[in-house]
């Protein structure tokens, strides 16, 4: 932590250093960013991250020897872990093109025993040619849309109904006056598919073929439209339970389409997500074995599909006010299931949320308050329907999030 400080002052200061030489043209760092602390209480137990503070639904139902409902229980906290400092870097044109960067981290942890850790999370360079530009390094995921995510006040940022994932990627972007087509390449580091070994990077790094995205966005007046295909290949293990190598694989396509109203002094967003095998972007679903042969271990696998939409309405800036609504439903799978389920919430079979905020803004301080109801449906997967959850149960929380926000 204090090289981390250590690095963040040297380069403070040698920005000072350039800015009184008035060569700005050579190096240069700007710190920016905001302290936080997020009070909030929970109607019932959660399935979150970091003690609480990332909020993705409501624990299931789970019954002592009396039939009593153990998650039923509130639960309270006051965390700043979501404290952020941001380096945005110029330097010389290079390649014909003008060059920046960004280096960011918060004090978010890497996992639950790391919390209030200071973590990574954008560190890229970005070359900007006339029409093109090429950005190398971790950045949000092509399917966060960074110009019309959700505005809400919890840190979950719309999960599980917005895409959400920071990844190591290459990226390229070309444009064609009010139309953008966007390449990727993307790798795992923090967010992770889920396998055999639990969730880790691995499966994607086997694969060999990195994360591949395509997407075609227009802008105009404000007003912001897009589409986009996703495709990522896993291999799950290297060798069977019964010690015979494999290289089985399961591949899955997703798609993505939203849109952005500036209708002054209304905002409105909506965005859709077909998606096969993404709980490394927070969504709920993943993929299950469909087949084992008994001979040898050797293992086939299937995608199991979600669909989800959010949308949002918002106005006023001074005083903001704006309510978010989301919904998440599971498809189940292309075949019939014999083995294990790997993913995020497999066992889910809808979840929707409603979350109504005001913020109030004067100068570097924002003060920010917002009801978040969420209900999911839990049940059991049948295994000889595809994979669709029956026998549905639905539990609810409802959270209460107040929040200070200080700017620099």
């Amino acid at each position: 932590m204090k090289r981390v400080f250590l690095i963040f002052g040297i380069i403070f200061l040698l920005n000072i250093s350039a800015e009184a030489q008035g060569d700005k043209s050579s190096f240069g760092i700007s710190l920016t960013g905001f302290v936080k602390t997020d009070i909030m209480y929970d109607t019932r137990q959660t399935v979150a991250i970091r003690e609480g503070h990332f909020l993705l639904y409501p624990s299931p139902e789970l019954l002592d020897k009396n039939n009593n409902d153990i998650n039923a229980k509130p639960n309270f906290n006051i965390l700043s872990i979501q404290t952020r400092l941001t380096g945005k870097i110029s330097a010389p044109d290079a390649f014909g093109a003008k060059t920046s960067g960004q280096l960011e981290g918060e004090f978010f942890g890497t996992s639950e025993g790391d919390v209030n850790g200071f973590r990574l999370r954008h560190a890229y360079v970005k070359l900007d040619w006339e029409n093109s530009s090429l950005l190398v390094g971790q950045a949000w995921h092509p399917m966060f849309i960074t110009e019309m995510f959700p505005g809400v006040v919890s840190f979950n940022t719309g999960v599980p109904f917005q895409p959400f994932s920071r990844n190591p990627q290459i990226k390229f972007t070309r444009s064609f006056d009010n139309v953008k087509l966007i390449l990727a390449a993307v790798a795992q580091r923090d967010f992770q598919s889920n396998g055999p070994s639990g969730f880790s990077s691995s499966y994607l790094r086997n694969a060999v073929i990195p994360n591949l995205h395509a997407q075609l966005q227009y802008a105009s007046s404000g007003h912001l439209a897009g589409v986009g295909v996703d495709y990522k290949k896993l291999t799950p293990r290297l060798v069977t339970a019964k010690n015979v190598s494999t290289d089985e694989s399961i591949s899955g396509f997703s798609a993505i389409g939203y849109l952005k109203l500036n209708l002054d002094p209304v905002t409105l967003k909506a965005e859709g997500i077909y998606g096969q095998n993404i709980p490394d972007l927070m969504q709920i679903g993943g993929y299950a074995v469909k087949s084992i042969d008994a001979t040898n271990g050797q293992e086939t696998y299937t995608p199991l599909s979600n669909f989800t939409a959010w949308g949002e309405i918002s106005t006023g800036k001074e005083t903001e006010y704006a309510i978010f609504f989301g919904y998440s439903k599971a498809l189940g799978a292309p075949d019939n299931i014999t083995g294990a389920y790997y993913g995020r919430a497999t066992d889910i079979e809808s979840i929707y949320r409603v979350s109504p905020r005001i913020q109030f803004n004067s100068e570097k301080t924002r003060i920010s308050t917002e009801l978040e109801y969420t209900s999911a449906g839990y049940g059991t997967p049948n295994n000889l329907n595809k994979g669709k959850i029956e026998k549905v149960n639905t539990v609810s929380n409802l959270r209460l999030l107040l929040s200070f926000i200080y700017f620099f």
